[in-house]
């Protein structure tokens, strides 16, 4: 009886010792990334990938890119995956972030109703932006603080349109926070800042047929990829004005010795790789191609 107790023991921790080293790769990397990457169904396709592959669980926290880029600041997350480039740097430079690797990319588009009551189809986004400004047309912002709030702004900037500093409280996740942003001088009755990321304010610019500017993955997704389909159609296009490029950043394990930096690098190495690059390139809906890869 001793020698049969003995021999299961023996066998479990065989067993044990053989499954130690699956169990330890099985971990949950903490990513903060932008809205615009969750709305437009992409880490739908790339994480359950990911997971098969590598056997590590990503637990996303989506957001503006302002509030990634926090989060990454904090040390509260392992790796950011957003698109504001400027800052992105910044947040390298200043020691928060190991390196920048480029991910992929598409284009901000700016939005508004097929009747287009400003006038600005076919024009370029500064010039579009100073029709709606001059028409008093509905527009609808993110003020956020996002990577597209952050976008929206510098084409206010570049519009010539003249511009006033204000300040709103924005509520997230039951969590208060003061964005300060620009906006058209006199613009109160026309200019609606949400506070929302891009989904919602995909849907309440369609609601209101106002103008917004999205990125185009998400737009896509809300155009083609859903039963209620947005009515909005794209009015100003193209030009570098409108790129928008996506980085992903692992938090510097120096400052934040925490981090679990080489889950962060086995992400950054397979997003990067053949891999995540061809999913990537791959994702399309109604045959529209929603992302273009940058790595490979």
């Amino acid at each position: 009886m001793l020698k049969n107790v003995a021999g299961v023991l023996g066998i479990f921790l065989l067993l044990m010792a053989f499954s130690e080293n699956s169990w330890c790769e099985e971990k949950v990397l903490k990513m903060s990334t932008t809205t615009s990457t969750q709305s437009s169904g992409l880490l739908d396709i790339l994480l359950p990938a990911f997971e098969h592959d590598t056997t590590v669980r990503v637990k996303v926290i989506a957001k503006g890119t302002g509030a990634a880029i926090r989060d990454g600041m904090d040390g509260n997350v392992d790796v950011i995956f957003v698109h504001a480039k400027g800052r992105e740097t910044e947040f390298v430079e200043q020691g928060y972030g190991t390196k920048r690797y480029a991910v992929m990319h598409n284009d901000f588009v700016i939005l508004g109703p097929a009747v287009d009551p400003a006038g600005i189809s076919g024009k370029s986004a500064a010039v579009a932006l100073a029709g709606v400004a001059e028409s008093k047309a509905l527009f609808v912002s993110r003020g956020d603080d996002s990577g597209t709030h952050t976008r929206e702004q510098a084409l206010w900037a570049a519009s010539g349109v003249q511009l006033e500093e204000v300040s709103q409280t924005i509520v997230k996740k039951g969590k208060k926070r003061e964005v300060s942003f620009v906006r058209p001088v006199g613009s109160r009755d026309w200019y609606l800042s949400i506070g929302q990321g891009m989904g919602k304010v995909l849907t309440y610019a369609d609601e209101k047929q106002a103008y917004t500017l999205a990125d185009r993955g998400t737009y896509i997704k809300y155009k083609f990829g859903r039963s209620m389909a947005i009515d909005l159609e794209v009015l100003s296009e193209g030009g570098a004005e409108l790129a928008n490029p996506y980085g992903i950043i692992p938090v510097n394990p120096e400052k934040y010795p925490a981090v679990q930096y080489k889950l962060a690098m086995k992400f950054v190495d397979w997003i990067t790789g053949a891999r995540g690059q061809k999913l990537i390139a791959d994702y399309r809906l109604e045959g529209t191609q929603l992302f273009y890869p940058d790595a490979q």
